[in-house]
């Protein structure tokens, strides 16, 4: 018997069917709100209109959730938001705060963000940070990086509405988000 080689598993545009029902955004909303846009983008610069992109973050406190539920039964901190059929996403949540790193540092503010598309066989991981943000200069992951990739993990400013972001999640190529290895 001969084995032919082949890939691990298929994976379709069948984002928007299986996590519909899940998409909503259920972080609280409370002390600095803050709506993000952005768009998908793969390595030919299309956008992708079914992707699905995963947020986890700390509350105000710079606090993660210890997996109790708001009065709503969904669990503060965490949202799966789709995107449309242009790639585009819309969130609208709470600024976390700094987030204990080791004891004596604090990570700066903000998002962790896991992203699921077709041609994907595993999802990726990346961050969100927020626009003149103090902790942005001494947060130990960003420093890690190398100066000209840092920009990809910061949202930026919208002219006119401090509390309105812009952050692409670039897949391939030019400008391409860090993602990480965990």
């Amino acid at each position: 018997m001969r084995l032919v080689a082949t890939g691990s598993q298929t994976v379709g545009p069948f984002f928007s069917i299986g996590f519909g029902h899940l998409c909503s955004v259920t972080a609280a909303v409370e002390a600095r709100p803050v709506t993000v846009h952005g768009k998908v983008i793969d390595g030919d610069g299309e956008p992708v209109p079914d992707a699905v992109l995963e947020l986890w973050q700390a509350d105000p406190l710079g606090n993660y959730p210890t997996g109790s539920a708001d009065a709503s039964g969904l669990a503060a901190g965490f949202a799966r938001i789709a995107t449309d059929d242009k790639g585009s996403f819309s969130f609208t949540t709470c600024r976390p705060g700094a987030v204990a790193f080791d004891g004596i540092q604090k990570q700066a503010p903000h998002l962790v963000v896991l992203v699921f598309a077709r041609g994907l066989l595993r999802h990726l991981i990346t961050r969100m940070y927020f626009p003149d943000e103090p902790g942005n200069a001494t947060d130990p992951l960003l420093q890690s990086l190398p100066d000209d990739r840092r920009p990809t993990l910061i949202a930026r400013g919208t002219s006119g509405a401090a509390d309105t972001l812009y952050w692409n999640v670039v897949l391939q190529g030019e400008n391409e988000t860090v993602f990480f290895a965990w």
